[in-house]
């Protein structure tokens, strides 16, 4: 017998997460007692104590947090080996990821011109965060998606060019600058700019996960930003946009791992190519 089962990992998993038993067992969608029995027969299975347990917290003990980090790696890949298996058959849907509200109005486009394919598939499109597209692709969670360039590390993955835009900098509506025609990176210098998690070398200000909670913040005059124009079209109330020329072009791709020759992700990027060139 396993020492310890998938379904008994992801429970454990779900308690070191909420640190607490009640909150684990509504997101598991199981009993508090069942729940409890379960870490319990693991433990004594493991000869380990995971959890310092009192009447008012749950705190994990040095052999929990270790059991952890390694158990969230183990769902992750045992997820992704799920993925790839129902992926490879032949009725598999196509996953392509995409930033919210980050297709520059292209994803309906290359949807329609890829359903002319002969062969198409159904296309499933997921949602990821503002700098994990590209691990989607290169872990298997997705076969293609939109990234930006130069923006995204696109080492290891082939990438078509789809659309060349400017990047603008969003400022609020009072800004020193809203006026002008255009403006250089530095006359921005002594600005604040948020910080996006996972990107290094980021501004000093709040960290921010997409552009909505960034334009909150330009309004109130918190923070300013440098974007490709897509990215802010249409322009909120409240804020301006003003050219950066010499911030230099952004470039929306399409991609996918350089690795993966498959006939219906090359029909995608065919299709999507093919609206560039029109």
């Amino acid at each position: 017998m396993d020492l310890l089962e998938v379904r008994e990992l992801r429970y454990f998993v779900t308690v070191a997460e909420e640190l607490h038993f009640g909150r684990a067992a509504d997101r598991l969608a199981v009993a508090q007692p069942a729940l409890s029995k379960t870490i319990k027969r693991v433990e004594s299975r493991l000869r380990v104590t995971l959890f310092d347990r009192t009447s008012r917290s749950v705190v994990l003990t040095p052999a929990g947090a270790a059991l952890l980090e390694h158990g969230r790696h183990a769902l992750n890949a045992m997820t992704v080996a799920v993925q790839n298996a129902q992926r490879a058959a032949d009725d598999a849907p196509l996953r392509f990821v995409i930033k919210p509200g980050g297709d520059a109005n292209l994803l309906s486009g290359i949807l329609a011109a890829y359903a002319e394919q002969p062969g198409a598939r159904r296309v499933d499109i997921l949602f990821s965060g503002a700098t994990d597209r590209t691990d989607h692709l290169r872990d298997g969670r997705a076969d293609a998606g939109l990234l930006y360039a130069p923006f995204d590390d696109l080492g290891g993955l082939a990438t078509e060019t789809l659309h060349v835009e400017d990047r603008v900098a969003v400022l609020p509506g009072e800004h020193r600058l809203a006026g002008r025609d255009r403006v250089a990176l530095g006359d921005l210098s002594d600005e604040v700019f948020p910080r996006w998690p996972g990107v290094p070398g980021g501004g000093s200000g709040p960290e921010i996960a997409d552009v909505s909670e960034l334009t909150a913040l330009v309004r109130i005059g918190r923070v300013v930003a440098v974007l490709p124009r897509s990215l802010i079209t249409p322009v909120p109330s409240g804020i301006v946009c003003v050219p950066v020329p010499d911030a230099g072009p952004s470039r929306i791709l399409i991609a996918r791992r350089d690795d993966d020759h498959r006939d219906h992700v090359t029909a995608l990027i065919t299709a999507a190519a093919s609206l560039r060139q029109k």
